[in-house]
């Protein structure tokens, strides 16, 4: 069986629950794996025969994390829905979260894909190309109940220590609003350095604070002091100049908010449908 080495030296299988599919690595014969070409439906090339791999950094609930030691989520769930259209199977690779703003692994051919929540920006743009606006975020400020902290001007007045996940645009609003946030290197590590006090609220993408207070424990110690609609949009990324790539995930998105795919997997994932979120406006 192939083996693809990342930071956790091993690939991690992603399922889509939903489609009842799982999805696995593929055992071949030759070095590509698959069917032993590279090239999928519609002239699609990819870095490997017979996956598509999607690069990613976990954990980042709800879009995607290590569940029953596989990885799931809303972004998993979509790009599977590419993975079928190609004719492949998605494996997924997980790595540094700075890789995403540069677009190293696609340009090394780690990579394919990147799937990781990631925000649309101006300043990405000029590394990678972003597919259609998949999803509308907004940022939260979370805290502990006995903070007496009820908005992030709060924290500042305060002089209540912030925290943020590193390389993230919830970390950049945050020092463009005067603070000097600590910096986490994940979405977990956010969420231990507000349980431990290292920190006494974090500034986050609202849908993960969602998928912490769906927990009982943390619903009972923590609340959203504030919520930010900061315009932002999630995105997939490819290679700069990908064209084929980027029309099928494009397309698999068209279809998927169509039939109502899309609406299925959002409730799966994220919660009650919002339907400003099939059709989000361009950033």
């Amino acid at each position: 069986m192939k083996t693809i080495l990342g930071r956790r030296a091993r690939i991690l299988a992603a399922t889509t629950a939903t489609a009842g599919l799982v999805l696995v690595a593929g055992c071949s014969s030759d070095d590509n794996g698959g069917s032993g070409t590279k090239t999928a439906a519609g002239g699609v090339e990819l870095v490997k025969a017979g996956q598509l791999t999607t690069c990613t950094h976990l954990p980042y609930p709800p879009f995607q994390s290590e569940i029953d030691g596989k990885v799931q989520g809303f972004d998993v769930s979509l790009i599977d829905l590419v993975a079928e259209n190609l004719g492949v199977r998605q494996e997924i690779l997980d790595t540094p979260f700075e890789n995403f703003k540069t677009g190293a692994f696609l340009n090394s051919g780690q990579c394919d894909l990147g799937a990781a929540g990631m925000t649309i920006t101006e300043e990405r743009k000029k590394n990678v190309d972003f597919s259609d606006p998949y999803f509308d975020a907004t940022q939260a400020v979370l805290v502990d109940k006995d903070s007496g902290i009820n908005s992030l001007a709060d924290v500042k007045s305060k002089g209540a220590k912030l925290g943020a996940q590193a390389q993230t645009t919830g970390e950049d609003y945050a020092k463009s609003k005067g603070f000097d946030p600590v910096s986490f290197e994940s979405s977990d590590a956010v969420l231990n350095g507000l349980r431990s006090g290292q920190v006494k609220a974090v500034i986050i993408d609202y849908p993960v604070v969602q998928g912490w207070l769906k927990d009982k424990a943390n619903a009972d110690a923590f609340q959203v002091a504030d919520n930010l609609n900061t315009g932002e949009q999630y995105g997939f990324t490819v290679k700069k100049g990908n064209t084929k790539l980027l029309a099928a995930i494009n397309k698999a998105l068209a279809d998927a908010k169509a039939d109502g795919t899309y609406k299925k997997l959002y409730e799966q994932w994220i919660g009650p449908y919002d339907e400003s979120a099939a059709s989000p406006s361009a950033s």
